[in-house]
């Protein structure tokens, strides 16, 4: 995914002064060409993301579209309150890029695990949360929210996520894609988890259960429309997230559901409980671990829907 948008951002801001890249001393293995070739418009501004932060609020007020770049928890928990005050209070073209979300800094443990980060910026006032399911996804929402007015926040995998889309598909900030069909149940995917969420419902089909995926590519604003249509034509919905239960993806839809009239339904949150991972190991090992691999994502479902619904076979 981070190849995807420092690809898309250089790409864009050949032909476009405004954008500018700020970064907090790192990412030069992915931000170097960037970096040599438009000069005029990277800003490194060392350790320091308090600074980034307010130096990106500042120049968006300026005019400039900046995009504010560093790894997990850093351009979000460390600057929290420029975030809020600089940036969002003023609604300044600042779009915060996170890239290792999740677990996917998996073995250097909870100081780099974003895992609470989506609910703590769906919070926010006036600020837009995007966290794209795959590369394609990722292209396409650098591309958008460039045409973006106001804040927003760009949740990004490490390195070497697959690709799920085919093609690209129509792509609109706040509205979901429906990835495959299915009326018997609802996965409902939130970044990275996407391939995880397409290979647990493949698996569900060999079992005889068909499952719709929509990638809810924009956590806030959420696409409520697809969430109560998925309530009114399938038996149960299902949020998969690489994140909290509490406060993210499957908090939003949650109060989707809760607010509306759409007839009484199965729903269940399939993320973190609520810890810090005490496990030590890479992404894939903590994924699994927290039943958030394929198999792990079809035996919850499994767990609360019944075994006679979906047989072992």
């Amino acid at each position: 995914m981070r190849t995807a948008f420092i690809e898309t951002l250089y790409e864009r801001a050949q032909n476009d002064s405004r954008i500018v890249l700020i970064v907090g001393d790192l990412g030069f293995g992915v931000v170097t060409k960037f970096m040599k070739e438009l000069s005029n418009q990277f800003v490194n501004v060392g350790v320091a993301e308090q600074n980034m932060t307010g130096v990106g609020a500042g120049m968006a007020l300026s005019g400039k579209v900046v995009f504010t770049y560093s790894i997990a928890n850093f351009p979000v928990m460390r600057c929290l309150e420029q975030i809020r005050n600089d940036v969002c209070y003023h609604g300044a073209n600042v779009r915060i890029v996170s890239v290792g979300g999740g677990m996917a800094y998996g073995a250097l443990g909870p100081s780099h695990h974003a895992t609470e980060d989506i609910a703590v910026m769906r919070a926010l006032p006036n600020l837009l949360v995007c966290a794209p399911g795959d590369p394609v996804e990722t292209r396409l929402a650098v591309g958008a929210l460039i045409d973006h007015k106001g804040p927003a926040y760009l949740r990004l995998g490490r390195a070497g996520e697959d690709i799920v889309h085919k093609g690209d598909p129509p792509f609109e900030l706040g509205k979901a894609i429906t990835i495959r069909t299915g009326d018997d149940l609802a996965l409902i995917s939130t970044g990275g988890m996407l391939q995880n969420t397409v290979k647990a419902a493949e698996i569900l089909s060999a079992r005889g259960v068909e499952a719709r995926v929509i990638s809810m590519h924009t956590v806030k604003p959420l696409d409520t429309q697809v969430v109560l249509d998925a309530a009114r034509e399938t038996k149960a919905v299902f949020t998969v997230e690489e994140h909290s239960v509490i406060g993210g993806l499957g908090g939003a839809v949650a109060e989707v559901l809760a607010e509306s009239r759409a007839r009484s339904l199965c729903f269940q949150r399939i993320g973190l409980k609520g810890v810090f991972s005490s496990l030590v190991g890479d992404q894939e090992y903590l994924l699994r671990n927290y039943g958030l691999d394929p198999q792990g994502i079809v035996s919850t479902i499994q767990g609360v829907i019944g075994h006679e619904a979906i047989p072992n076979r």
